[in-house]
């Protein structure tokens, strides 16, 4: 009898500690909804590509002892697919979703998941946004249940703008962006900015193009050239950045190219030699921030033939992994609670998940087009060239205000 006694109190112990770890030797399942075709499909390759290699590095190192599974759907570029995907992602117990090309995806999913958990307590979805960079969602479209790991577009234009309001060579600009919110954003952000630092500078043209639809670019090009602008503005990613530099080579625009998303697949090969020392990225990494992730690039480069640039890979899962292991849990109530306010070090130093509205605050830096060196050695796509650092921007320094008035559960 006593001997059962004990057996019985064991049993309560061994129960109370599984439940207190739950989270340890657990799978996380995390469903990533994104283009692997179209003319973006390039991106979403290597984005998946990325997931799934640090999936793997996190697996052995992070301190909630889980196992990060991921689960690719292909949503191709369409908010209607992205919804389709997010239901075959609950049918299959993912409880954890990725997405980052496109705004108008990221709206629609925010949209989506705030419904399913209200309707379905118990069952909530956590959406970590890993390059969507609309502000308003984190703004008056600001959700519990998204986190953003990358910098939004009104906090890139304030780096930007920081950077260019010293610059006397830039006095004439044209905005060049794509036809969808976040295009949209950067043209408003940098008419903003400018005017507020720079009202010297000229706004000389403004285009909005289809995204993902145009093949060429040298009509715009002609525009450009005609205005007289020696600086554009552009939030353009993927193939629309790509052949838009190519379009400027061929046509022989000689002007500046202030960009979020140089380093993006496709883009470097564009580039070529041309645009060496005129053309910028803005963003919260580059292709040479040293230590341990020019040891992944290598590896990753090494691996895939080709190059990582979606840093934001390595906050979520160091983010995820830090906040299981504080809840005790892998629920995402208990790791949003968790993840809110959560400071840890990343490969650009410590960073922030502002707990107000769930924007992650963290350093960016202005990169240049430059030939690759001793220095700066990495070259993207085989080029000779990299992206070398020019000024860096602190956390502070490129944070904005907020206007999010948080809905939190119970």
């Amino acid at each position: 009898m006593k001997f059962a006694r004990n057996l019985i109190a064991t049993a309560v112990l061994v129960t109370a500690g599984v439940s207190a770890f739950a989270q340890a030797g657990e799978t996380v399942k995390i469903g990533w909804i994104d283009p692997l075709s179209g003319l973006m499909g390039p991106v979403g390759s290597n984005q998946i590509k990325s997931f799934q290699f640090f999936a793997e590095k996190f697996n052995a190192t992070n301190p909630a002892k889980v196992k990060f599974e991921m689960v690719p759907f292909d949503n191709k570029l369409s908010p209607a697919e992205s919804l389709n995907a997010l239901k075959a992602a609950m049918d299959q117990g993912v409880r954890y979703i990725v997405q980052g090309n496109g705004s108008s995806v990221a709206g629609a999913l925010i949209e989506a998941v705030n419904k399913h958990n209200e309707r379905n307590p118990g069952k909530e979805i956590l959406f970590l946004n890993y390059a969507a960079v609309d502000p308003d969602f984190t703004n008056s479209k600001c959700s519990y249940w998204h986190f953003r790991f990358d910098a939004d577009t009104s906090m890139k234009m304030e780096a930007l703008t920081t950077f260019m309001a010293d610059k006397k060579d830039v006095s004439k600009v044209y905005l060049l962006n794509q036809n969808y919110s976040h295009g949209h954003q950067v043209a408003k952000f940098a008419k903003e900015n400018l005017a507020r630092k720079r009202p010297d500078v000229q706004i000389v043209g403004e285009d909005l193009h289809p995204l993902a639809q145009v093949r060429d670019f040298a009509p715009y090009i002609a525009k450009i050239k005609a205005s007289g602008a020696d600086t554009v503005i552009t939030g353009n990613w993927g193939s629309d950045l790509a052949l838009l530099v190519k379009a400027a080579n061929e046509g022989g625009y000689n002007g500046k190219f202030y960009t979020y998303y140089t380093s993006v697949t496709g883009t470097p090969t564009a580039l070529g030699k041309g645009g060496e020392g005129r053309v910028f990225q803005i963003g919260y990494a580059h292709y040479n921030m040293g230590g341990q992730n020019d040891k992944w690039a290598a590896e990753f480069n090494a691996k895939f033939k080709d190059d990582f640039y979606t840093n934001a890979v390595v906050h979520v899962f160091n983010a995820l992994g830090q906040s299981m292991a504080k809840a005790k849990s892998t629920d995402p109530v208990k790791v949003a609670a968790a993840l809110e306010g959560l400071k840890f070090n990343s490969f650009n130093g410590e960073v922030e998940m502002r707990k107000t509205d769930h924007q992650l605050q963290q350093p960016l830096y202005l990169a240049v087009w430059q030939k690759a060196d001793k220095k700066y050695p990495y070259s993207p796509e085989n080029t000779g060239m990299t992206l070398a650092p020019v000024k860096t921007f602190e956390s502070y320094v490129a944070s904005t205000p907020t206007s999010c008035q948080m809905k939190r559960p119970g």
